[in-house]
């Protein structure tokens, strides 16, 4: 293709708004431009990146037995009342009021795809199947940012899996988990699988697919060890060593007064001689468990709280003059006799006593001892792991990890099939049982920002091969009708070859078109000159790793090839 012809044109500023590198540049190349906030125009270059990445899934889940299929963006609400997700998604959920009623935007389609094929999957002898389509998606993000990281609207590849039972719902759900991995290894990115947390979806089983990144507004935790790797909303943490404390024979109390919180309450007991240290408060906070019950959970006072899905913290209304909670003072003793039931991490199990509120204004109480003092209902692992807790599986020592999630799988079982009408099949023993599910996400969108954090260049890009929107540019260094001649004849030679190619014909001074070429971002450029082209020979610069070779004219293709071969080695 000749630049002449391509729509585009780039920025020398960034843009003002911009936080990240792959914002930076996808604006300044002129790949997509905003129309509001969180919502983008993809421009020719950034439809051409989208539509590789999307040839890749589309290849990649055709191989593992899909259908693609395109569903409706607009889906009746009556659907999402069924399974119940009007209402667990509302906030993110965007509505339309239309002569039809009342609409949904899609953020996601189990509702729609059991809906849409159900009745062709109505019997055992149609399983298992696979479908999945690349669609357009909406979610009322509260805070769109980093481009087209976090946006309101957004392409996404989802596929859904339909078997028999939990087991061949199992090797269906591993099929599509290896067509991820190749999906990642060809668009050069380094994907980490890791456990994780259902959220809004639901089901049992699920990953997620991170790319360790500076940018990452998510972390997971690793274990070198042993391999374990989970998201932080799923990680688990081992037990630690107990601490050896000076034994205490009965708890004392003290007045703290205006000490409410962790770090105030230590200073006070301090001032008043008690004998805790940094790690030695008790964290009792009031919440509301999934089926609305009062419910006092107790952690660490130095620890990061991570609820059960469906959990929530109470607020002021919990907190009344005639108790039993006061706020920044609560404690777990006595709380079971009035009723309260008691949650803990089994972290607390790990010191032989704790400071914390004695449930009375301004009072602490330290050498309060779990079983002795007070009992615990349930022990739920709710205190988020940080670098350094010990690896639930071998004990190693865990390393968070920034990241950004490129993907979801889900084993979704029959948590969606068994609430919709459509959600049936005749079995084998001729009664009717729901399908068991899976689902899978990949952002496609959101994948070419991730790629252009991760293969940005010397102020510029260079994609990876297979989704770069031009593999080659060839720019002339000279503005003789010769060297114009020639590249566009090694223009047409690599177009005849297969190879994506971009033209730099529009008169510019080597300068300037090469400020804009490093911004389009393809991985090689072969640079004709004035000089070298009287040599009979041309430049070949490699934008992935910084090699440039001199290559006679005859066997700028040859060389052309062997580079593009080192690039997708390299990327491997």
């Amino acid at each position: 293709m000749r630049a002449s012809d391509l729509v585009f044109a780039t920025q020398r500023e960034d843009p003002r708004d911009a936080e990240v590198a792959s914002h930076r540049l996808l604006v300044r190349g002129g790949y997509m431009r905003a129309l509001a906030s969180g919502v983008w125009s993809l421009l020719p270059l950034g439809f051409r990146v989208l539509e590789r990445i999307g040839a890749i899934v589309a290849e990649e889940f055709d191989r593992a037995g899909g259908n693609q299929l395109l569903l409706p963006a607009l889906h009746p609400v009556e659907l999402w009342q069924e399974t119940g997700r009007n209402v667990t998604m509302d906030d993110v959920l965007m509505r339309v009021d239309s002569k039809l009623g009342s609409l949904v935007l899609g953020p996601t389609h189990e509702e729609a795809v059991i809906a849409a094929v159900g009745p062709d999957l109505a019997s055992y002898r149609s399983l298992p199947a696979f479908v999945y389509q690349i669609q357009t998606k909406f979610r009322d993000e509260p805070r769109a940012r980093f481009g087209l990281m976090r946006t309101r609207e957004f392409v996404m590849a989802d596929g859904y899996t339909f078997d028999v039972d939990r087991e061949h719902m199992r090797v269906s759900y591993q099929r599509v988990y290896e067509a991820y991995l190749r999906v990642y290894r060809r668009l050069g990115l380094k994907a980490v699988p890791v456990e994780a947390d259902a959220g809004a979806i639901g089901g049992d089983v699920n990953h997620e697919f991170m790319v360790p990144s500076a940018i990452g507004e998510d972390h997971f935790a690793s274990c070198r060890a042993c391999g374990y790797q989970a998201n932080v909303e799923a990680a688990r943490r081992g037990r630690g060593p107990d601490r050896v404390l000076p034994p205490i024979e009965q708890p004392r109390v003290y007045a703290t007064p205006g000490a409410p919180g962790v770090r105030e309450a230590i200073a006070a007991l301090r001032a008043e001689g008690a004998p805790v240290d940094d790690d030695g408060m008790l964290k009792c906070m009031v919440a509301y468990d999934d089926a609305g019950r009062t419910t006092l959970v107790l952690v660490p006072g130095q620890r990061s709280v991570r609820l059960p899905r469906g959990w929530r913290l109470a607020g002021e209304e919990a907190f009344r003059p005639e108790g039993p909670f006061f706020l920044g003072y609560v404690g777990p003793v006595g709380m079971r006799e009035a009723g309260v039931r008691i949650v803990a991490d089994p972290m607390i199990r790990e010191r032989p006593w704790w400071a914390t509120g004695n449930n009375a204004e301004g009072e602490h109480v330290v050498g309060v001892r779990v079983g002795v003092d007070f009992e615990v209902d349930d022990w739920i692992e709710v205190v988020e792991v940080v670098d350094g807790d010990p690896c639930p599986r071998c004990g190693a020592p865990l390393a968070l990890v920034r990241a950004v999630e490129v993907g979801h799988t889900f084993q979704l079982g029959q948590l969606y099939s068994s609430r919709m009408s459509r959600g049936t099949f005749v079995g084998e023993d001729g009664a009717t049982h729901p399908f068991w599910m899976g689902c899978y996400g990949i952002g496609v969108s959101r994948l070419i920002a991730v790629i252009a954090e991760e293969y940005q260049r010397d102020g510029g890009l260079a994609w990876p091969l297979e989704i770069a929107p031009f593999q080659v540019a060839v720019v002339p260094a000279g503005s003789s009708d010769d060297v114009a001649a020639t590249a566009a004849n090694i223009a047409e030679e690599l177009e005849r070859m297969g190879r994506r190619v971009l033209l730099e014909d529009r008169g510019l001074s080597f300068g300037v078109a090469a400020r804009d070429q490093e911004l389009v971002g393809a991985p090689l450029w072969v640079v004709v000159g004035a000089r070298s082209l009287a040599r009979g020979e041309v430049e070949l610069r490699n934008r992935v790793d910084g090699r440039t070779l001199t290559v006679q004219l005859r066997d700028v293709a040859q060389a052309v090839d062997a580079e593009a071969g080192r690039i997708g080695e390299r990327a491997d």
